[in-house]
């Protein structure tokens, strides 16, 4: 493995850390700041619509810069977010250090992929995505559990402070270990990048990632009370079931990038085909506690396996501006996180049960599935270009 690619997993891992930490030290925000739990929440929605809304803005405004450069300063970015967190006074400049990291993320993820395209061969380029996003399933299984351990016996500011020396690390990682190189990070670092959004290709794979991240947070927004409501479990049961659902995430990723590398397209349709399977199957094993667990497992590596192969596609159609293509990879997986949310929330007012979460989770996935083929159909007729990182 690269050691380029090593600074960049420690460098997901921060801002992966960072992203959901929030989620864990909400209530506890919400009490010294004097906010609710609703307005604390939108801490996360802002977030999520900075990287959605923001992310490709800030990769076409970095499209002049080296990228290795723009790294290094989307790092710094990030830290001083997440420095202007811990030190926050009240909800307000909590809010502005939150979407000050937020538009880091997906433009450091953008460049990131196409940077670790780059260090390998053509062939292994799909492993060495995963391997760079590694760090981000690795957040979910260790960074975000331990911190919000530590928010919760030293104060929700020292979580942030923790995060503050990963950046300082990440970006000294980023200086000693990534090439050097004086290839721009975009094409001509103009709006003109966004010529790519009228490629049918790019579109298809984009929405291939919104209704694949929107069937998995119909699901996952709500597994708290899914669970209670269908096999009775403890909270305890819960925390050890979403711990190996940030496991299956690190093991899929993994797997994924492999199983690209081999043959992406049938990797990615036979990937939402086992998906559906999946989540109708989670319909009935949600009942009973060992089941439900293992299912938990399968849904979290299925699910980010698709992952690898997608962002390497999105790369590969867009030559002349790949951290473009790739950082609108981000904004589709962000939109598809708010969107499932809303999605099952709004099947919940309008009646359907907990239990019956994952048939709304299956359907969205064959809307994946059928985008993706569309995508297969219209490749057959116009080819890939080649993409030289």
């Amino acid at each position: 493995m690269p050691i380029a690619l090593l600074a960049l997993a420690i460098a997901s891992f921060g801002i992966g850390t960072s992203e959901f930490i929030i989620m864990g030290i909400l209530p506890d925000v919400a009490r010294d700041l004097s906010v609710s739990i609703p307005r604390a929440g939108l801490l996360v929605t802002a977030y999520a619509l900075t990287v959605t809304l923001g992310g490709p803005f800030v990769a076409v405004a970095a499209g002049r810069l080296p990228r290795k450069t723009a790294l290094i300063l989307l790092m710094g970015v990030f830290t001083a977010g997440n420095v202007a967190c811990a030190l926050a006074g009240d909800y307000w400049m909590l809010l502005a250090g939150r979407i000050l990291a937020a538009l880091s993320h997906g433009s450091f993820f953008g460049i990131g992929v196409v940077v670790a395209a780059s260090v390998v061969p053509r062939e292994r380029r799909s492993m060495a995505i995963a391997l760079m996003f590694s760090g981000l399933t690795f957040a979910n299984v260790t960074g975000v559990p331990l911190g919000a351990m530590l928010g919760h016996w030293a104060g929700w500011r020292s979580t942030f402070w923790a995060i503050v020396p990963i950046g300082l690390i990440s970006a000294a990682a980023l200086v000693a270990f990534v090439p050097k190189t004086e290839k721009p990070a975009e094409g001509d670092g103009s709006l003109a990048d966004f010529r790519i959004l009228g490629r049918p290709q790019i579109l298809l794979t984009v929405a291939i990632s919104v209704a694949g991240s929107a069937a998995l947070f119909a699901v996952l927004t709500y597994i708290a009370p899914l669970l209670t409501s269908t096999a009775n479990l403890s909270q305890q049961v819960i925390s050890v079931a979403l711990l190996l659902f940030g496991v299956g995430n690190f093991v899929g990723m993994l797997a994924g990038g492999r199983l690209a590398d081999w043959r992406q397209m049938p990797a990615i349709l036979g990937l939402l085909g086992l998906l559906v399977v999946i989540y109708a199957s989670f319909a009935f094993t949600s009942h009973a506690t060992i089941p439900a667990v293992a299912s938990m497992l399968l849904i979290g590596a299925v699910s980010f396996a698709t992952s690898p192969g997608l962002q390497t596609r999105a790369i590969e159609f867009a030559p002349e501006a790949p951290g473009v293509s790739a950082t609108l990879m981000q904004s589709g997986f962000n939109l598809g996180n708010a969107l499932g949310a809303w999605i099952g929330g709004m099947a919940l007012e309008a009646g359907l049960e907990y239990g019956q979460l994952p048939w709304l989770a299956t359907a969205l996935t064959v809307v994946a599935l059928v985008i993706a083929l569309a995508s297969v159909a219209l490749e057959r007729r116009n080819p890939k270009p080649q993409f030289a990182a």
